[in-house]
C-alpha cells in the first residue's frame, strides 16, 4: 500500500481492547493499526508519531473511519464505505482486497474460495500472502478468511489467531468442538 510518507493525517480511537490508529493520505485510508496490544492513548500516540511524523493530525476521513471502527469494536454491524489508498498494491492484491472486502459481516470464506473468486483457482497460497500484507484489517476483513476446513490460520495482528477468533465470535460466527469455524458458516 502507499508509502508512509504519503500519510497526511491519523486518528487514535479507543475500544474495550485498547487504542487503535487509523492513517490516511490525501487519496484515502492507508493503514489501520488494530487496538490489540496498545493499552494506552500514550502508546497509540507514540506509534502514530513514530510511523507518521509528517502527518499534521486528524482529518475528516480519519475521524469518520475511527468512529466507524469504534462502533465495530462495540459490536455494531458497520459498513466501511471509505475511500482507500491502495497505490502501493499490485493488481493481484487489489483484486484480493476487493473480494475480501465483500465478505459479509459474520461470514467467512476459505482461502480457496477467495482464490476462486479472484479467478486464480490455484492461488490459495498467494491469497495468504496478500492477507499478510493487508494494512487495513477490519476495513478489508482478512479475519474473515480461514482454512478450507474452517481452521484459524495466520493472522499477523497482535494476538494472532486468538484475536482473529475473537473478532469472528463478536460477529456471531460459530465454532466447532475442534476450534474451527462451523462448516455451515463457510460459504
Amino acid at each position: 500500500m502507499s508509502d508512509r510518507a504519503a500519510v497526511t493525517a491519523w486518528t487514535i480511537y479507543e475500544t474495550s481492547v485498547g487504542y487503535g490508529v487509523l492513517a490516511a493520505s490525501g487519496k484515502g485510508v492507508v493503514a489501520h493499526h488494530l487496538p490489540y496490544g496498545t493499552a494506552s492513548a500514550g502508546d497509540a500516540l507514540e506509534l502514530a508519531a513514530t510511523l507518521y511524523p509528517q502527518a499534521s493530525g486528524e482529518s475528516a476521513l480519519t475521524a469518520q473511519g475511527a468512529a466507524l471502527l469504534q462502533r465495530y469494536f462495540a459490536g455494531e454491524r458497520v459498513v466501511f464505505d471509505l475511500p482507500l489508498d491502495l497505490d502501493g498494491c499490485t493488481p493481484f492484491q487489489k483484486e484480493v482486497y476487493r473480494v475480501v472486502a465483500s465478505i459479509p459481516y459474520g461470514s467467512v470464506f476459505s482461502y480457496q474460495e477467495v482464490a476462486d473468486a479472484c479467478g486464480s483457482p490455484r492461488g490459495a497460497r498467494a491469497i495468504g500472502g496478500a492477507m499478510a500484507r493487508n494494512l487495513l484489517p477490519i476495513i478489508i476483513p482478512c479475519h474473515r478468511v480461514v482454512g478450507a476446513s474452517g481452521v484459524m490460520t495466520g493472522f499477523t495482528a497482535p494476538g494472532g489467531t486468538d484475536s482473529k477468533r475473537g473478532l469472528l465470535l463478536m460477529e456471531g460466527v460459530n465454532f466447532d468442538a475442534k476450534g474451527g469455524v462451523a462448516r455451515a458458516k463457510i460459504r
